[in-house]
């Protein structure tokens, strides 16, 4: 088949995606900061005799294969920023840029997409329509890199779009998905209370911060827990919190930050307006003001039900059912989301944990790693997707074509 000849193609291609990967995890760079990292993946993309444009939305690169058949267009992501946290493993390929880490794997999202693109680009001539390669800078840091790109036309006449994301918790060998809701909206908030400073000893002369911030706190925890269905997933956590500057003086400010996790449209709208009534009312029961800055973040990630069950079709085809997994949804934040609100499509996880008993640690980390070998199984994933999905398109695209003459004719 022809499909086990694109799979054997990116084996062969091992080594270079992981050396790929392993440069770009000694070189990371920052959201809205990268520099090297387009410049060096146009340069692969070009070199492959790939169309490329650079500088999409800001930072991104986009190559596009032309098949040698008519068809649909299919797109295929994977995002190259790092993360602001410092390298703690001890291996040969640690990041030489001091508090600069791949610490979710990004680095391999990278690498994998190189090497479809190689493939696709040695078999363009079998390729029933088109494929789009989306390497999109920022995803990490709001407002993401998804939007800029799709708002500079990255998304243009593409029909579906597929992404995947390492998953260091699964073993190697797996994926998985669902319909529907995959991962969360992400919003923020940033809350400052002000009161009325004094000295410790006399408190009925002071308004204190501290404890109206706590209290609002307190009150905004009953959101969750007493407001919202509990059939409906919501999650709202205090990051961070400071205030005050010695033991015997009662701040006249305090200041916390937390983030706001949702899938249901109703319910992320609920909590925005409720957060804003709770922290307004608690303060001015207690005398003092707040200053409150609420951010949304990225649209949760939300699967269309064609593009999924083509997903576990060729996943189970590929790996067996054995293998597959329908996952619950994730409460984690990922800009993929946007894409998946302007054509359909479908993200995916890949196992990357080691089986041999090697200790792996989770996103974020500052020990993170992968096992390598979850770029093949990622990459055949993603080629058997084009595959069939713009060889199952092709007769539609075709009578479309033929239909739309006919009506120019008539």
């Amino acid at each position: 088949m022809v499909i086990n000849n694109w799979h054997q193609k990116l084996e062969d291609l091992y080594d270079q995606m992981v050396e790929w990967r392993r440069y770009f995890h000694q070189y990371p760079e920052l959201s809205f900061e990268e520099v090297e990292t387009p410049k060096l993946i146009a340069k692969i993309l070009t070199d492959l005799g790939i169309e490329v444009r650079t500088s999409v939305g800001g930072r991104g690169v986009v190559g596009i294969i032309r098949g040698g058949n008519p068809g649909k267009t299919v797109a295929l992501r994977a995002d190259f920023d790092a993360l602001p946290i410092q390298d703690e493993k001890d291996v040969p390929y640690k990041s030489k840029v001091p508090g600069v880490m791949h610490a979710c794997g990004h680095d391999g999202h990278t690498a994998t997409l190189l090497g479809v693109a190689k493939v696709l680009s040695e078999v363009r001539e079998e390729l029933s329509g088109n494929v789009v390669l989306i390497h999109q800078h920022a995803e990490e840091k709001a407002p993401g890199g998804a939007v800029e790109m799709i708002a500079d036309g990255c998304l243009e006449g593409v029909d579906a779009i597929f992404g995947y994301h390492l998953a260091s918790p699964a073993p190697l060998g797996f994926v998985g998905t669902r319909k529907g809701p995959v991962m969360a909206a992400a919003d923020s908030f940033e809350v400052t209370i002000y009161g009325k400073g004094g000295h410790g000893s006399a408190p009925h002369e002071t308004v204190d911060s501290i404890i109206v911030a706590t209290q609002v706190i307190n009150q905004l925890q009953l959101l969750v827990s007493r407001q919202v269905d509990p059939i409906k997933t919501a999650v709202l956590s205090v990051g961070s919190f400071h205030a005050g500057v010695a033991n015997n003086v009662i701040s006249d400010k305090a200041h916390f930050t937390g983030t706001v996790r949702s899938f249901d449209p109703e319910v992320r709208d609920y909590l925005e307006r409720e957060f804003k009534t709770i922290v307004e009312g608690v303060c001015t029961a207690l005398h003092a003001k707040a200053e409150i800055r609420y951010e949304r973040g990225y649209s949760p990630v939300v699967n269309h039900d064609k593009e999924t069950d083509l997903f576990f079709k060729v996943a189970k085809d590929l790996l067996g059912a054995d293998k597959v997994a329908e996952m619950p949804p994730i409460t984690g934040g990922e800009d993929f989301g946007a894409y998946l609100e302007h054509v359909p499509g479908a993200f995916f996880h890949v196992g990357a944990a080691n089986p041999d008993g090697r200790e792996m640690f989770t996103h974020h980390h500052p020990k993170f790693d992968i096992d390598e070998r979850a770029l093949v199984i990622a990459g055949k994933t993603m080629l058997s997707l084009t595959y069939h999905y713009l060889n199952e398109h092709q007769k539609t695209f075709l009578d479309d074509s033929k239909n739309g003459l006919l009506s120019q004719i008539q």
